[in-house]
């Protein structure tokens, strides 16, 4: 079982924030924290490479810097968390999925959208979250403590307050236990419930108006809602303790899980693992859910 989460870091503010939420998913979980810092040389012109103050061993130097300041400052923020860093080159992607190979996470930084939240994946972020074979965690700039709690009874943000829900995206049709498993476990762990989100939408023929009994929308609906409570049946019975709020709705999944993150302390969401000539790709929802999405995202590769 690994023992480890890792944390990509490169100084900006979106990997500060993606390192300090993984200093406390550590905590909750008892694990150590690695933080891997990939330094890629950068050719440098001739006339410019002459400057002390240029060079590639000046740049080496404050890439080595990074992670072990940013380690100091965790084990003072996050005492009782083994924190180590490690120093890679190459490319970002590839060495991140390597290193991470036996962690139990891998935890990134994403740029946030707007004020409002969201998120802006970058190019790193997507080769890793396609070809990553463990849950990837991408938190946005400035995610605060705080910001997955409730209010304090004075309504004030305070990381003292209760957990917001967890959020689990659900496909009825295809359900993952990995998937389920980790959003349940992340629910129990944070001491908080789990509202499981799934979206649906009529059969092309209804959608145009072909359908003859007006009561199908209504037998549509309690026919989904029955099959997402028969998936989650032995869930509930594997965890009795955790307050499960099922949610089918009709309409576009992802504008319900991004709706869904606006009170969550976490989304989960799955991706399919696709093994073909084309290559990996991320699936539509969870690419618009990890756009979009105000809460850290968690995404469980799955088959």
């Amino acid at each position: 079982m690994s023992r480890t989460i890792t944390v990509g870091l490169d100084g900006s503010s979106e990997s500060r924030a993606a390192a300090e939420w993984a200093a406390r998913e550590a905590k909750l979980r008892g694990l150590a924290l690695k933080l891997v810092h990939v330094w890629q040389p950068v050719p440098v012109p001739e006339p410019m490479a002459q400057a002390p103050l240029l060079g590639a061993e000046t740049h080496q130097h404050w890439t080595e810097r990074i992670p072990r300041e940013a380690a100091a400052g965790l084990r003072l923020r996050h005492p009782g968390v083994e924190v180590s860093t490690e120093q890679l080159s190459g490319n970002a992607a590839e060495a991140l999925c390597s290193a991470a190979e036996e962690s139990a996470l891998l935890v990134l930084g994403s740029r946030g959208m707007s004020g409002i939240g969201g998120f802006l994946v970058g190019s790193v972020g997507q080769a890793v979250l396609a070809h990553a074979e463990l849950p990837v965690v991408l938190v946005r700039a400035g995610e605060q403590a705080a910001d997955e709690h409730e209010m304090d009874p004075t309504g004030i943000p305070s990381a003292a307050a209760p957990y917001r829900p967890v959020v689990l995206g659900m496909d009825t049709g295809r359900p993952d236990e990995g998937l389920i498993e980790f959003a349940f476990d992340a629910a129990v762990r944070r001491a908080t419930s789990l509202r499981v989100v799934h979206g649906w939408n009529p059969p092309p023929h209804y959608a145009y108006g072909l359908s003859a009994d007006p009561g199908f929308h209504d037998t549509l609906a309690q026919s989904e809602a029955a099959g997402l409570a028969e998936v989650l049946r032995p869930w509930r019975q594997k965890f009795p303790d955790v307050e499960v709020l099922e949610e089918s709705r009709s309409g576009s999944p992802a504008l319900h899980l991004i709706d869904a993150s606006r009170e969550a302390s976490l989304v989960v969401v799955g991706r399919r693992v696709r093994r073909n000539p084309l290559g990996a790709h991320i699936g539509p929802v969870t690419h618009a859910v990890l756009h979009h999405a105000t809460a850290p995202v968690a995404v469980v590769p799955h088959d």
